[in-house]
């Protein structure tokens, strides 16, 4: 694979996803992607990823068949933006993904920068959160609701009450939740959602509302990694946001920046930063330049397109960095 000139032109790219079977996984994704994963289990589909074992690879077009850090390599800043380049290199800084919680997904906590790097040598979890569907029960469950101590938090993990004081969010569909490291958090069953964020898989569990295996067995909790990672503060994670517009800015934050965006006939969107662009269709259907986005795919906009001619109905979730 060589560098590409400067003549060789670049295209919006989608990817083949990376489809994750998991015990809490059900039939949604398939469902609202319209694909046949003949599995019922599915619980997330990786749309892009540079995650080691999980590296997402382009679908179709000149560079079918290439990982996302080969694309990186061969065409750099034109791709990701210069000062993406510069601080990321050929590591792809987002990891975006379509979430199916069909049961109660455990409850949880990621370690920032500092951490990961010192304990994992990778990047640490921020995330957000864009709830696309949900039943009408569906809850999830992010951030404290009070100010605790690391003996308070642990005592009640040991004796069960450590829900008492984690705040509970009735979903709806378009509801977005901002989730920075250190905010206990779990996804309840019911929610279907979108999830931007940092290039990571690193995830400390700290309760898991004392289900057993079919061996009987408690799963492995992450209790002495998780004590250094917790923010025992009170946080409110649920965003809001102008809901009436047609381009809606949701989060804004170190690590990336998303927006809402609602598409009815033609539409031009203008990328004001360096940086490349990810498109999620949320629903809908959208043309962009000669490739068709329908309702659960994603596309990697390069950076050097900075003005996007889009056509179609759709309601687009944005993500730049």
């Amino acid at each position: 694979m060589s560098v590409a000139t400067e003549s060789e032109q670049l295209y919006p790219i989608k990817f083949l996803p990376h489809y994750k079977e998991v015990l809490w996984g059900g039939t949604r994704i398939s469902e609202y992607k319209g694909v046949d994963l003949h599995d019922s289990n599915v619980g997330e589909s990786w749309e892009i990823s540079a995650v080691p074992g999980s590296e997402s690879v382009v679908a179709a077009g000149p560079d079918a068949g290439l990982t996302i850090t080969q694309v990186i390599k061969k065409y750099g800043s034109r791709l990701v933006g210069k000062a993406v380049y510069e601080e990321f290199g050929t590591t792809f800084p987002l990891l975006v993904k379509i979430i199916d919680a069909n049961k109660d997904l455990s409850f949880q906590v990621h370690p920032d920068n500092e951490l990961a790097r010192a304990r994992h040598n990778c990047f640490g979890k921020t995330e957000m959160w864009y709830i696309i569907d949900c039943r009408p029960d569906a809850r999830l469950y992010a951030g404290l609701n009070q100010d605790t101590t690391p003996e308070d938090y642990e005592r009640r993990i040991e004796d069960g009450s450590i829900m008492d004081i984690v705040t509970c969010h009735k979903t709806i569909p378009g509801d977005i939740y901002f989730l920075p490291p250190g905010c206990t958090h779990s996804i309840g069953a019911g929610n279907l959602l979108a999830e931007i964020q940092q290039t990571s898989d690193i995830t400390y569990r700290v309760y898991d509302y004392k289900r057993r295996d079919a061996n009987g067995n408690y799963r492995q909790l992450h209790t002495d990694l998780a004590r250094e990672a917790v923010d025992y503060r009170a946080f409110d994670s649920k965003m809001d946001y102008e809901k009436s517009g047609k381009c809606s800015k949701l989060v804004d934050c170190d690590f990336f920046r998303t927006s809402l965006l609602k598409v009815e006939g033609h539409q031009s969107y203008h990328n004001e930063r360096d940086s490349f662009l990810i498109v999620m269709c949320i629903e809908g259907d959208a043309q962009i330049g000669s490739t068709t986005l329908r309702r659960g795919e994603t596309l990697l906009v390069p950076a050097e397109m900075k003005d996007v001619d889009i056509q179609g109905t759709a309601t687009l979730l944005l993500a730049t960095v």
